[in-house]
């Protein structure tokens, strides 16, 4: 259709877009793909587009990577003249006209166009100018549905008769490809990769998982696991734990920084050494492995460090369990082995005595709990702690339950909406209610306990809807708001903060106006890794441990430092870049000093603005624990 209503369709039920999740592989539909392509390596594989109506044909060879080492072999790259000379001899014969090289990319490693090229195949990409319906005007004249299919179709079967007269030449290509996999890294100087989170052994488990999927081999050694680089797969390690800070380009199609690792705020280190007789092979076998948890007469403790606990917590919610968190850390004797055990901050406490149900069923509660998100719980029979606060203390707060809603409609970023929908429904398990724009000012706000803002312009909102917001989280409420939203709630005043003022080039020079496109490109920030500072005591860091995560900054959002001296959550580092491309105006001038997250007051109740996309394509899992603790551990955050 011409204009189709939001969220659109070319996403799926989660309104994530396929095909950037090829190196991801969050969603069922990529796994598919991606256990079907491992099996049989395919030669060719080709990924048909449509674009901008007032376009005409693309194909391939793209321009070129922006990468100064790409991974992807030249020679790849010399085979898309050699398919291309079927499309011309075809496109010509109709009189279609069609460009090449000027557009496009391969930098990022994940579209259907690009992640058979890591696999030894040849990934091809047709754009064709979409009718989006029957018939369309366009700069060209009119464009048929017809004249679409017609294009795509004679570039299919111009593949299939370029694979087949190339066939040879392609099966000899991809296994030399495979072979200079094993060749080609073997002298560099860093062997293997070690990593291992022994706190949240759940996000450690999900990497692994990420890693498996993509048939990377994984080592166990101690409690840490080792990826040697020399392997089949040496280029899709070198993906997940190799950073860039230099490129031959500026503009890029799609994200520039792609580090998996750093996704999952997976600490690791480089090993120059790496002896495969002192470690094991992994497979897809579990490796979490919590003790299972005994009848405790008095406490219950889990720990908020594991990602899965923020969706344990949730289920005691759900069957009436009365839970408090530490607002210090502790340390105290459980009963799994009978020694002291220390705590940190955010550590849930389920106290046996004050439930409305008897200790046998709640521990079938807890028990149930850990059975389903295999997570660290502890029993305890006393209730003083060896150091820190005793469970008794008033730095225990009880958690209250959350009611979440999340505002959508045409002007609001369908990909970040969805990407709360996905965390909140497939791993917490919290159900979210989705506000229409077009709905907001006939709906009562006043069963929710959060209301969520992804990036959008929210020009729906009149005055009296954003009283309306005002006047809700004045009442004790959270408003959590990302990317441009944070920028909206400032600039409506909801909050008593301020952006940073962009600074600009504004010496006079004559640029070349064929640059001009070029040149303001530069300062968009499409998809980069930072890395903040976190203040570990704020409840919204509760579950880190280290000071220093990676944050991904997909937007020009650049916010002051909070007026309050305890509000500036976390904070880019006085040396922020860690991977992607960042402009040096913008690193100087907006990104340092500048706040990654704040929480600010409003009435009795709070809104905590994320500069950045926590929750990015569903694989930042090292920062969903900042956007959790703030619907968890919202209601309890007082800004001084």
């Amino acid at each position: 259709e011409h204009n189709e209503s939001w969220p659109r369709g070319r996403t799926n039920h989660y309104w994530f877009d396929l095909n950037r999740d090829w190196l991801l592989a969050i969603h069922p539909e990529s796994r598919g793909k991606l256990n079907w392509l491992h099996e049989w390596y395919p030669n060719v594989v080709v990924d048909a587009h449509e674009m901008g109506t007032n376009s005409n044909y693309f194909f391939d060879p793209m321009k070129p990577s922006a990468s100064v080492k790409p991974l992807i072999p030249k020679e790849n790259v010399d085979l898309y003249p050699i398919f291309a000379k079927y499309y011309v001899k075809y496109m010509d014969s109709i009189g279609s006209f069609y460009y090449t090289k000027e557009s496009f990319d391969e930098t990022y490693p994940g579209y259907g166009s690009t992640y058979s090229d890591l696999q030894g195949g040849l990934a091809l990409l047709f754009e064709q100018a979409s009718s989006r319906g029957h018939v369309q005007e366009t700069n060209y004249g009119k464009m048929t549905f017809g004249f679409t299919i017609r294009n795509q179709f004679l570039n299919s079967i111009a593949t299939v008769e370029a694979a087949v007269d190339n066939k040879v030449l392609l099966r000899d290509y991809q296994k030399r490809f495979f072979e200079s996999s094993l060749s080609e890294f073997k002298n560099e100087k860093i062997k293997a990769y070690e990593f291992g989170d022994t706190h949240d052994k759940n996000r450690t488990q999900a990497f692994i998982d990420k890693l498996l999927i993509h048939k990377i081999k994984v080592y166990k050694k101690g409690d840490k696991f080792v990826v040697p680089v020399n392997q089949a797969q040496s280029r899709m390690v070198k993906n997940f734990f190799e950073t860039n800070d230099k490129y031959l380009d500026s503009v890029f199609y799609d994200a520039s920084a792609w580090s998996v690792s750093n996704f999952y705020n997976m600490k690791h280190k480089p090993l120059r050494s790496f002896d495969i007789n002192k470690v094991t092979v992994i497979d897809e076998k579990q490796v979490v492995s919590n003790p299972k948890i005994s009848k405790s007469s008095y406490a219950y403790i889990l720990d908020w460090d594991d990602y899965n606990t923020p969706a344990a917590l949730n289920h005691l919610h759900k069957n009436g369990v009365i839970s408090y968190s530490a607002y210090k850390p502790f340390s105290i004797k459980v009963k799994n082995n009978n020694q002291v055990r220390s705590f940190n901050y955010g550590t849930v406490m389920v106290p046996v005595s004050k439930q409305k149900v008897d200790s046998e069923k709640l521990f079938e509660i807890v028990k149930s709990t850990q059975d389903k998100f295999n997570i660290p719980v502890f029993g305890t029979e006393t209730g003083y702690s060896s150091s820190g606060i005793d469970l008794g203390s008033n730095y225990f707060r009880i958690n209250k339950k959350v009611n979440v809603a999340m505002l959508i409609g045409d002007g609001v970023s369908s990909y970040e909406a969805g990407e709360v929908w996905h965390l909140l429904d497939t791993r917490v398990h919290i159900p979210l209610t989705k506000i229409r724009l077009n709905q907001f000012n006939r709906t009562s706000l006043d069963k929710y306990t959060t209301i969520v803002m992804v990036s959008g312009s929210y020009n729906q909102i009149s005055e009296s809807g954003i009283k309306k917001i005002k006047d809700w989280v004045g009442k004790g409420n959270t408003l959590i708001t990302i990317g441009s939203a944070s920028s909206w709630a400032i600039k409506k005043e909801i909050v008593k903060e301020s952006l940073v003022e962009v600074k600009k080039d504004t010496i006079f020079s004559r640029k070349r106006y064929v640059d001009a496109r070029e040149y303001s490109g530069r300062e968009r920030i499409g998809g980069s890794i930072l890395k903040a500072d976190l203040d570990l005591t704020h409840p919204l860091a509760f579950g880190y441990r280290d000071q220093s995560i990676p944050v991904y900054k997909n937007n020009n959002v650049f916010i002051n430092k909070s007026k309050s001296h305890y509000s500036s959550v976390a904070l880019y580092s006085k040396d922020p870049h860690i991977d992607g491309y960042v402009s040096k105006n913008n690193l100087e001038n907006n990104v340092k000093g500048s706040a990654s997250l704040i929480v600010s007051g409003a009435g009795s109740g709070r809104v905590v603005l994320f500069a950045d996309n926590p929750n990015f394509r569903g694989t930042w899992y090292g920062t969903n624990k900042l956007f959790l603790n703030a619907i968890f551990f919202g209601a309890n955050i007082s800004v001084p």
